[in-house]
């Protein structure tokens, strides 16, 4: 397969150069079931478990047998934290548990290679020459996205971009993290969930190179 040439542009939003992508990573498919694996993994990850309910056992009270087992014409009962009473305990409940599980590389590899070549394939993906602001002001980093012409700029409502860098310094993070449209990660910390639950990704050339290289092994 030929390899594909991806724009790289500036800060300013002109083309500056090209990048000829890997075909190992961007080889057009799309393996839609290991994508849905990794996100009903990743969701199933980000689970509390917290939710917990007392059995007959646990909740308090309860301890003396509320009449006597015979001669009353009324049913038999030994506590008063029966599950059939009001106050009692609860039959099969919830109880703390944890939901997390692990994938293996292979899959997760294959799913976000698969969510990279869906944003290729929407032409969604912006390859960024860098990012680098000189001060940690949010109206710079505002100018950057508007001249890329990244959606959420004019229409808040927009569904959000997600900027993959190759690092980030104290001015970039202050500057990006109050624009309600756009989400920042490392490119080397990216998952598949965040990748397609975002309508257009910007990644700097640097990022791209380094998460290529990380899913061609």
């Amino acid at each position: 397969m030929e390899a594909l040439t991806l724009p790289i542009y500036s800060m300013a939003g002109k083309e500056v150069d090209s990048l000829k992508l890997n075909p190992a990573v961007f080889d057009a498919i799309i393996n839609t079931e290991a994508m849905h694996q990794a996100v009903t993994a990743y969701r199933a990850n980000q689970r509390k478990g917290l939710a917990a309910t007392k059995t007959r056992g646990e909740v308090s009270g309860g301890g003396k047998k509320p009449w006597k087992q015979k001669g009353t014409g009324r049913a038999r009962v030994g506590s008063t934290r029966s599950p059939l009473w009001r106050h009692g305990g609860v039959t099969f409940g919830p109880h703390p548990r944890d939901f997390s599980y692990t994938l293996p590389d292979k899959i997760k590899k294959a799913a976000l290679k698969s969510s990279l070549n869906a944003k290729v394939k929407e032409n969604n993906l912006i390859v960024l020459e860098n990012f680098k602001l000189e001060n940690s002001k949010t109206k710079e980093a505002l100018k950057v996205f508007a001249h890329l012409k990244v959606a959420g700029v004019k229409n808040k409502k927009a569904l959000s971009a997600l900027l993959l860098l190759d690092k980030a310094d104290e001015n970039t993070k202050l500057a990006l993290r109050n624009i309600g449209f756009l989400r920042f990660n490392l490119a080397s910390d990216t998952h598949v969930y965040e990748v397609i639950t975002h309508k257009q990704l910007i990644i700097t050339k640097e990022g791209l190179i380094h998460l290529t290289k990380r899913l061609a092994k």
